[in-house]
């Protein structure tokens, strides 16, 4: 039985989402453009846990990344007048988040140059009860916390990328991008975007190995 809402059969019902959402999104983009405050909201509830997570892989702290997104936010607020449907709202939005994690990130470093302290200052800390879990948990808790500590250690070691490496690994192994996609959101050629991410995920296995130490 077929009805209006089959889908073709070499149609993806993912993309047919990510179709239905862009262009949703380009009917409130035109409401921004006239100036309906509560359209863009709906853009920023839409989007804002996409760019916090970007955000948070590119910087590796939580509060300073909501920071850097709500003012990517407000950029784009700014310049939705220049948004020109070239490519998806998303994907431009992603440019933005992309910059402004870079300028955070370059005035983060030049900070560090003039403050003692280690890496692991950087690590926001976990919260919860885990320390009064009952004793026949202990072997679960342990886990996690080495688990945490991997996860700390590699996204520490994501930070110490360049700007340029940090960027392709963290938008096609982390987010999943298309090689396409990224090169519309960077504004680079699909095979400079493979370049790069072949030299990032070299750079970031040797830092792994160095770093992972730690933990063997």
């Amino acid at each position: 039985m077929t009805g209006g809402n089959t889908l073709p059969d070499n149609l993806d019902p993912g993309d047919a989402q990510n179709r239905t959402i862009a262009d949703d999104d380009a009917g409130f983009v035109t409401r921004c453009r006239r100036g309906e405050t509560e359209a863009f909201s709906v853009l920023v509830r839409r989007h804002q846990k996409k760019m916090l997570n970007i955000a948070y892989r590119m910087i590796g702290d939580y509060d300073e990344s909501c920071d850097v997104v709500q003012e990517a936010f407000l950029s784009a607020y700014r310049a939705i007048g220049k948004f020109r449907g070239d490519a998806r709202f998303s994907t431009w939005l992603i440019g933005i988040v992309l910059n402004h994690s870079r300028s955070h990130m370059a005035k983060k470093v030049a900070r560090s140059r003039h403050e003692a302290g280690s890496l692991d200052d950087h690590v926001k800390p976990e919260t919860g009860s885990s320390l009064n879990e009952p004793r026949s948990q202990a072997g679960s808790i342990l886990e996690q916390i080495e688990r945490r500590e991997l996860e700390a250690k590699v996204q520490e070691c994501i930070g110490l990328l360049d700007g340029e490496a940090r960027d392709v690994l963290v938008l096609r192994d982390i987010q999943g991008f298309s090689y396409e996609e990224i090169g519309v959101m960077l504004k680079l050629p699909e095979g400079t975007v493979k370049s790069r991410l072949f030299r990032a995920r070299n750079a970031l296995k040797d830092s792994l190995s160095r770093v992972l130490g730690d933990l063997i």
